[in-house]
């Protein structure tokens, strides 16, 4: 199921598959975030952000506007 990786709880793993926002595209792959990658939700901030994730063997802290501009997909 392709979700945001926004809507996704802590200790929740999925795989990127695209992005919604070309001006943070760039960024975004420089810090990890590919296409096919798994990512793996660690921690959300107690006001909901920012969010702490875990790819391509990097923890990430990403602020909410940045993880709702990335597409997951949870295989469920």
């Amino acid at each position: 199921m392709r979700v945001r990786l926004s809507d996704l709880k802590p200790g929740q793993e999925a795989t990127i598959t695209e992005f919604e926002n070309s001006e943070l595209f760039l960024k975004l792959m420089e810090m990890g975030c590919i296409p096919g990658e798994r990512v793996l939700v660690e921690q959300i901030a107690p006001l909901g952000d920012p969010i702490s994730v875990s790819v391509s063997g990097y923890h990430l802290s990403l602020r909410i506007n940045e993880a709702e501009t990335i597409l997951v997909d949870t295989n469920d």
